[in-house]
């Protein structure tokens, strides 16, 4: 019988941790000979696992060779990079996954086979514009990693069409959309209760618009409340959300659920919100998972004008779109909110579950790394 080819899930993040680099684990992990190099402990199912000691931050760069312009020393001294250099085989694998940019020179470096794919999970050049600092000193450098690495992938991947139209009007790239949707859910949409349920869920981090979204709650005159299920990456900001909370009868704050249990957690709800202001070029184009999740709890949507979120619901009949992002506009969308409506919104999340599956989406990487992988037989 041959042997599996063998292929490196290469990324600079907790793995076992990381939803969409753990769906890629699981789509090859049947087929492919998988070898994972990232933080944390070995995903389930691989049959090797480099790991990243935790003690070396990826994103810390040094300052002076920033602003030097010095690029190629930033990348290689860098010390994930320089701890992985000489750890991870030349010549051996058939194809690298490359998990965002920072990935994709050392990808390369390795000299696989077939060839490197590389998965962009933002549009990376503009990924902090809102601090001046990183515009001033990290930006050129993404542009660099973009403009010299990047370029040479086998093949190309991003989150969402927005984000891939930059990537090819800015630099040439050619990148097909993988969402970040959710695994297909068997799942039954619940009655709609007495108060509307809302819930969001996600990262505790100021520019998110959560407090605009809580006091919206507590403005309108309308039947609802809100859950909150906030992973607390922000501790000030946390705080500031809960002492919200714990004056309202309205808002409630919850810790965070495993990834596992979420979409069980969400499917008591009626509603998924998500507001995003448009605070950066990524949050502008955003189409994050919590919308994907709110689908396979099958939960109505009410969303920001964003782009791609505000398309998806619109084609699908998701939801509500407010008109902008203030807490008026989604006081607004609240209160437009009825019994009969919100149940609509949530059969039309079962009958799209499917369709906005990560089973869908993950076509797109099975074509290119089988592309690759049959280029290097």
């Amino acid at each position: 019988m041959p042997s599996r080819p063998a292929l490196l899930i290469l990324s600079f993040s907790a793995i076992h941790a990381d939803a969409r680099v753990l769906r890629q684990v699981r789509l090859f992990a049947d087929t492919y000979e998988v070898t994972t190099c990232g933080y944390g402990p070995a995903p389930e199912g691989v049959a090797g696992h480099v790991r990243i000691p935790d003690e070396l931050i990826y994103w810390r760069k040094d300052r002076t060779l920033l602003l030097q312009r010095r690029f190629a020393a930033v990348y290689r001294r860098n010390a994930v990079v320089s701890y992985l250099w000489d750890r991870l085989q030349r010549d051996h694998f058939d194809v690298v996954l490359a998990d965002d940019v920072d990935t994709v020179p050392l990808a390369l470096s390795l000299r696989p086979r077939g060839g490197v794919h590389a998965d962009l999970h933002e549009y990376a050049p503009r990924q902090n514009e809102d601090v001046l600092r990183w515009r001033v000193a990290v930006a050129p450098y993404m542009r660099w990693l973009v403009r010299t690495y990047v370029t040479r992938a086998d093949s190309v991947t991003t989150v969402g069409p927005g984000i891939a139209d930059e990537y090819r009007r800015q630099f040439g790239v050619d990148a097909q959309v993988v969402t970040n949707a959710a695994p297909y859910a068997e799942k039954q949409a619940t009655p709609v209760t007495d108060p509307i349920r809302l819930v969001h869920s996600g990262n505790a981090m100021s520019g998110r618009g959560i407090i605009e979204l809580a006091r919206a709650v507590e403005d309108v005159d309308a039947n609802v409340t809100l859950d909150l299920y906030l992973v607390p990456n922000d501790a000030s900001y946390l705080a500031e959300i809960a002492e919200l909370a714990s004056r309202s009868t309205r808002v409630r704050l919850h810790a965070p659920v495993p990834y596992a249990q979420l979409v069980t957690t969400l499917n008591a709800h009626d509603v998924g919100v998500h507001v995003l202001p448009p605070v950066s070029f990524n949050n502008y184009w955003a189409l994050p998972n919590k919308v994907f999740d709110y689908v396979q709890a099958r939960l109505g949507l009410l969303v920001g004008p964003s782009p791609e979120m505000a398309r998806m619901v619109r084609e699908h009949g998701l939801g509500e779109v407010t008109e902008d992002f203030s807490s008026g506009a989604v006081a607004a969308a609240l209160a437009r909110l009825t019994p009969g409506r919100v149940a609509e919104f949530k059969a039309a999340s079962t009958r799209a579950a499917h369709e906005l599956s990560a089973e869908r989406q993950v076509e797109v990487w099975a074509r290119a790394v089988d592309a690759l992988a049959a280029r290097s037989r």
